[in-house]
């Protein structure tokens, strides 16, 4: 019986038990790939709304936007008007963290508090955070605009009063460019939840942790949507696939007013995207002129240059495509799905000449193959059905599943382009755009965003860094156009070597400082300066897939040159690029240049901000106010697993085991070896009884 209990045996069960708890401390290690069993910091990530049982508090003060478009041929003047309102008892700062367009020049700011209008002005971003602060201890009512990212925007407001109405009016312009003749205007509505990577410059922003509406919970702030249409030429067409619409247009079909049609439900929960085409298939193409007033005024111009037609090569080269497919928690359900479909396409349409390999990635990556397989239709095949049996979860990280990609071998003769699909719900935009840059050499990268509230910021900035384009994928239904747009990009540019020339005008400060070639059915698009008089020619130049290409625009001393706008886009254009180079080079070499653009050009920049105070003391005691955090709604067809514990958790793409896996199996193991024991003591017993 004693021998059962001997000093081996101890030994035993204690390095059992150790093995064991060694294990479990592996298991709960990482709580990012394993479990999780404290709430996640809110300077880490957005989470869920919980609202306040306390009266006194108004934890909802954004009432209500209204959004209100001009489309004057290819500008958009838009202004938006957001209502705080304090239904509590306790004054109160708000903060409200929204989306923009990120092709918007913001260039005002006005707040409207009882019967005073307070302009805005625009400051150093540091400067304008240090004067709201003060206003804000003073009592004083202000309003402070700040850009995150290029088409991420927060708005503080501080002492609103109980009882208040504080109206905030913000103004932008966009150049919308024709695409196949067909006209776009997309207002996004929410911020998507981003994931936030250890890896990105972004993993402190306070404006990640945004609180974020239960799924299904519709989000009390009304929404209104007018856009007014005045073309030279008449309208053939508007639609709308996101939302439900009104549109009356007038008899000579060169105007059109469009609205939100009444009683179809929550509408801020996705991107309003609204398209037209013009009578006729012809780009408005031409010259806009702006002469600026006073002795030391600039003057604008902007000349847009259809291109010709694509034309199907006679011979295209083999070429090699990986697909880069996100599959984590925020692609679950609608997201993926429509990823699916748009994949069967793209995959679909591969010639036999071609290969192509998949990365799928979520918090790890994983080949379908160890290295790029023939687009036969076995391969196809195999691979489409592989893809099909993922359902979506995990963190998002992109950063390892590109540097995977570039890490991947290809014969020098080949041409790779690099296909990413994904909701892009991260916050490593400037770290993706730099390992894009570096990597040019090696492969070509074009963009699909899937769903209807997608980071267009992150798709437009991968497409341009990669030399290619933006897709966005908002239902199954545009996949097969989508993909059919992306094969005819890819096997013919529609011009190369692009190049303008300017006769008879002096210009300067010419943007972009070189054209690159054109894909697709998209303008050629030049900005600049001129001195002097408005005199001379603008010749396009290049190389079509059907021989030489050139085109002249006459300027003419009697045209129009009342064209404002044009001198927030050039500013607005030339911030982009230099936001582009900073992000190459690191650091931030150009925030000079860039704020100097900003505050010369009024616009709102990454290092620029607006603010706007107002001068009367009506909170005798801010020290008792409280800061509120307006949630935003859960983007429509995103799973909760895009947030809080389901984002970082969720499955992982099958692949090595990681640290806690082998934990969990040591704890497995472990267990399983003192069962083992225990029962053979038990028949020891048996034996010697």
């Amino acid at each position: 019986m004693e021998a059962t209990t001997t000093r081996p045996g101890r030994w035993l069960w204690l390095t059992t038990v150790a093995l064991a708890g060694a294990g479990f401390a592996l298991l709960v290690a990482k709580p990012l790939h394993a479990q999780q069993t404290a709430p996640r910091q809110k300077t880490e990530s957005p989470y869920f709304f919980v609202k306040s049982d306390e009266p006194a508090v108004d934890q909802l003060p954004l009432k209500r936007t209204e959004v209100d478009v001009k489309v004057s041929g290819v500008i958009a003047d838009v202004t938006v008007t957001q209502t705080y309102r304090n239904e509590g008892t306790r004054p109160l700062e708000a903060r409200y963290v929204f989306p923009g367009s990120t092709r918007a020049a913001v260039s005002g700011l006005n707040v409207r508090l009882a019967d005073r209008l307070i302009t805005a002005q625009i400051r150093e971003k540091q400067q304008a955070r240090i004067d709201y602060e003060v206003a804000k201890k003073e009592g004083k009512t202000a309003a402070l605009l700040e850009q995150h990212l290029p088409n991420v925007f927060q708005m503080n407001v501080a002492n609103i009063l109980p009882g208040d109405d504080v109206r905030v009016e913000l103004r932008y312009t966009e150049l919308l460019v024709p695409q196949a003749g067909s006209y776009q205007f997309v207002f996004p509505t929410v911020v998507g939840p981003r994931y936030n990577s250890p890896r990105s410059e972004q993993r402190a922003a306070a404006w990640v942790a945004q609180p974020t509406l239960r799924a299904g919970v519709a989000p009390n702030t009304a929404f209104a949507m007018r856009v007014s249409l005045d073309v030279p030429l008449g309208i053939k067409d508007i639609r709308c696939a996101t939302h439900a619409i009104d549109v009356r247009k007038s008899s000579e079909d060169r105007h059109a007013e469009v609205a939100l049609a009444s009683g179809a439900g929550p509408a801020n929960d996705r991107d309003f995207v609204l398209d037209w085409r013009l009578a006729g298939e012809k780009v408005e193409s031409g010259l806009m002129l702006y002469k600026g007033q006073g002795d030391n005024a600039e003057n604008f111009f902007l000349a847009m240059v259809e291109p010709p037609r694509s034309v199907a090569a006679s011979t295209i080269s083999p070429r090699d495509y990986i697909f880069v497919v996100d599959i984590s928690g925020s692609m679950h359900g609608f997201p993926l799905d429509t990823a699916k479909v748009l994949l069967e396409r793209l995959i679909g349409g591969l010639r036999p000449s071609d290969t192509f390999n998949v990365l799928l990635f979520s918090g790890s990556s994983k080949m379908l193959a160890p290295q790029s397989v023939p687009a036969s239709r076995a391969n196809i095949e195999q691979a489409l059905a592989t893809i099909t049996n993922y359902r979506g979860g995990g963190n998002t990280e992109l950063i390892p599943a590109l540097k995977r990609v570039y890490a991947e071998p290809k014969a020098e003769n080949v041409s790779r382009t690099v296909v990413v699909v994904t909701d892009g719900y991260v916050t490593v935009e400037r770290e993706a755009f730099e390992l894009v840059r570096r990597n040019l050499s090696k492969a070509n990268v074009f963009a699909f965003g899937i769903g209807i509230s997608v980071n267009r910021h992150l798709m437009e900035g991968l497409a341009r860094a990669g030399m290619g384009e933006p897709f966005i994928v908002t239902d199954p239904l545009q996949a097969p156009a989508e993909a059919a747009r992306f094969r005819r990009m890819v096997e013919s540019p529609v011009l190369t070597n692009v190049k303008a020339a300017f006769g008879g005008l002096e210009v300067y400060d010419v943007e972009p400082q070189a054209l690159p070639d054109v894909l697709g059915e998209r303008p050629v698009i030049v900005f600049g300066k001129w001195r002097g008089e408005a005199r001379g020619r603008v010749v396009i130049e290049g190389q079509g897939a059907g021989g030489p290409f050139r085109q002249e625009l006459a300027i003419d001393g009697r045209m129009r040159q009342d064209a404002a706008a044009l001198r927030s886009l050039w500013a607005r254009h030339r911030i982009a690029r230099l936001g582009d180079q900073e992000a190459l080079e690191g650091g931030d070499a150009l925030k000079q240049r860039i704020t100097e653009l900003g505050l010369r050009y009024g616009l709102l920049t990454q290092y620029t901000s607006f603010i706007a105070v107002d001068e009367v003391v009506r909170n005798p005691t801010p020290q008792a106010g409280t800061t509120v955090d307006q949630p935003q709604p859960l983007p429509k067809g995103v799973s909760e697993q895009a947030l809080g514990q389901g984002h970082a958790l969720g499955a992982e793409v099958p692949s090595t085991p990681e640290p806690e896996t082998l934990g969990a199996i040591a704890v497995a193991l472990s267990m399983l070896a003192m069962l083992r024991r225990r029962a053979r003591r038990r028949d020891e017993r048996r034996y010697t009884a």
